[in-house]
């Protein structure tokens, strides 16, 4: 299981954004620098929440001379997969057939056709 038991605040979100959007690992500077564009951090806030990401074990980092560098430990889509599992996973099996139908309810004639063709690739992949 990925280790996503708890959601990632508004600037974790921020900060893995930048690192999923790289091409590579990044230094604390370079995420500092890409985020300073829309937002005004300090340079040490961005190191505690890469800090603090890494302890998580949601971002890797690898030492480069005297600094760290940082790159997502999974892509964004799996790691919404696995905290979407997680969620469904606390669930017993009424409350999650009730969870799945009602947001089903909810999705778009785009969205279900999304969900449609997952179904048959999965379908497909598993009988292959």
């Amino acid at each position: 299981m990925w280790p996503f038991g708890t959601s990632l605040g508004d600037l974790e979100r921020a900060v893995m954004d930048v690192l999923w959007d790289a091409d590579g690992r990044l230094s604390v500077r370079d995420v500092h620098a890409r985020l300073g564009e829309d937002r005004d951090l300090a340079y040490t806030t961005v190191m505690t929440v890469l800090d603090r990401l890494s302890k998580k074990k949601v971002v890797t980092r690898t030492r480069d001379g005297r600094a760290w560098q940082y790159a997502p430990a999974a892509s964004r889509e799996e790691m919404t997969a696995a905290t979407m599992r997680g969620s469904l996973e606390a669930l017993d099996a009424d409350d999650r057939k009730a969870a799945m139908l009602h947001f089903l309810g909810e999705a778009s004639p785009s969205e279900i056709a999304d969900l449609r063709a997952a179904l048959a690739e999965v379908t497909e992949r598993d009988a292959g």
